[in-house]
């Protein structure tokens, strides 16, 4: 198993996972016996805590982030191929939403993330990222927002707010998970692009790139002026940390504000960090990974540098990797005893990760939906119930609904 997100091959289709998995289904306590459709109901477990599977909608295709909307009636999903649905949570009822931006749907492009203002309804803004051409077959990521119309259905004004520049001729590690922190502003990912030079000079060690960044933006798409590499020459002025290889995942913790964030790495070395402001995370010139097809690790140990910062968490060469995608804190009613617990979608490793936290000690707890040969591309908290909504990466893919039984 590798680190990268599209380096393991997807399951045929969702009903053939199913079926190849039907007798691990039925040895769950109180499950089906075979491949549920509509809203059956099989179980998954973590720890002491049962909860019920419930498919939502499907297909749908590739989807790549999930919204819920505050109504707790419908949620916004976006499919990698450039479509933004809305769905209605009660009767999976579903429609494209549009007025979305032209998008560069190769190798893992696409439209990508969605979020939306912390004012939403009364600011009705609606975040995308997506990778978006410059017309001679290179591409960058794109960070941009238009206001939801009152029937949900349509994006109106959609404007272009940042551009992770510069363009490269590259289909992969465009980053692309975007989130508001407590100070109002808007922090994105962006992945290094797949650049392969692992030494001090790789485009995400470079502060005149926007690769392998976390940027850091006000709602409008200006830079704040308080960012830390402003005043630094030959600096890009967005980048808010630096050394990444490619975060597709990206929440804030409910009590602290801290920035958490999923990383990719080549061969395992997948991470969990806090972002912290002018932070080098170390890609690739301290990693704990190795390189693809070798035990030979990327660059040294975080701990034997102290100019980088380690992660809190990571699955280093030789554990098998964990590719990370999105991820959130639980704060819902509905499990009390997940409050606090951060959950991330793995894509190559197959299931969704429970993980335990204080403070910066993260501990992995028992896995849920490792039965199901989905890969997880996001997990977000339905907003009223406290249920969590999973959206499964697959070109004929549910979005489920996990809820206590």
């Amino acid at each position: 198993m590798t680190g990268d997100d599209e380096s393991s091959v997807r399951p045929v289709t969702r009903r053939a996972a199913l079926a190849a998995t039907a007798g691990a289904l039925g040895a769950v306590a109180g499950c089906a016996t075979g491949p549920f459709s509509g809203n059956e109901s099989p179980t998954s477990t973590s720890g002491d805590v049962t909860v019920a599977v419930e498919t939502v909608v499907e297909p749908v295709a590739e989807p790549w982030s999930l919204a819920p909307l505050p109504d707790g009636t419908r949620l916004l999903v976006t499919e990698r191929g450039g479509r933004l649905r809305v769905i209605d949570v009660a009767d999976g009822t579903i429609q494209t939403v549009t007025g979305t931006p032209s998008v560069y749907a190769q190798g893992q492009g696409g439209l990508l993330d969605i979020a939306l203002h912390p004012s939403f309804p009364d600011a009705r803004w609606v975040y995308l990222t997506y990778s978006a051409s410059d017309g001679n077959g290179r591409s960058a990521t794109h960070l941009g927002r238009g206001r939801l119309g009152q029937d949900g259905e349509s994006l109106q004004d959609f404007e272009q707010l940042h551009v992770a520049e510069p363009f490269v001729e590259s289909s992969g590690h465009f980053g692309s998970r975007v989130a508001f922190g407590p100070d109002g502003f808007v922090y994105q990912t962006v992945g290094d692009r797949q650049f392969k030079d692992f030494g001090p000079d790789h485009t995400a060690q470079d502060l005149s790139t926007e690769h392998g960044v976390t940027l850091r933006l006000a709602p409008d798409g200006s830079v704040p002026d308080d960012n830390p590499f402003v005043d630094r020459a030959g600096a890009r002025d967005a980048i808010y940390s630096y050394g990444h290889r490619n975060a597709q995942g990206l929440t804030v913790h409910p009590d602290t504000g801290a920035l958490w964030e999923s990383e990719f790495g080549e061969k395992a070395g997948d991470e969990l960090n806090i972002v912290e402001a002018g932070a080098n995370y170390g890609w690739p010139v301290a990693d704990e990974g190795c390189r693809y097809g070798t035990d030979d690790p990327v660059g040294v140990s975080h701990s034997e540098r102290e100019d980088v910062v380690a992660p809190v968490y990571s699955w280093p060469c030789g554990s098998g990797g964990f590719p990370p995608s999105g991820m959130t804190f639980y704060t819902g009613a509905a499990f009390p005893s997940w409050q606090g617990d951060l959950f991330v979608g793995g894509l190559a490793s197959q299931y969704l990760a429970r993980l335990t936290v204080d403070g910066r000690s993260v501990t992995e707890a028992e896995p849920l939906l490792a039965d199901r040969g989905w890969r997880i591309r996001d997990v977000v908290p339905a907003p009223e119930s406290g249920h969590l909504y999973v959206a499964v990466d697959d070109t004929d893919a549910p979005i489920v609904r996990l809820r206590p039984v």
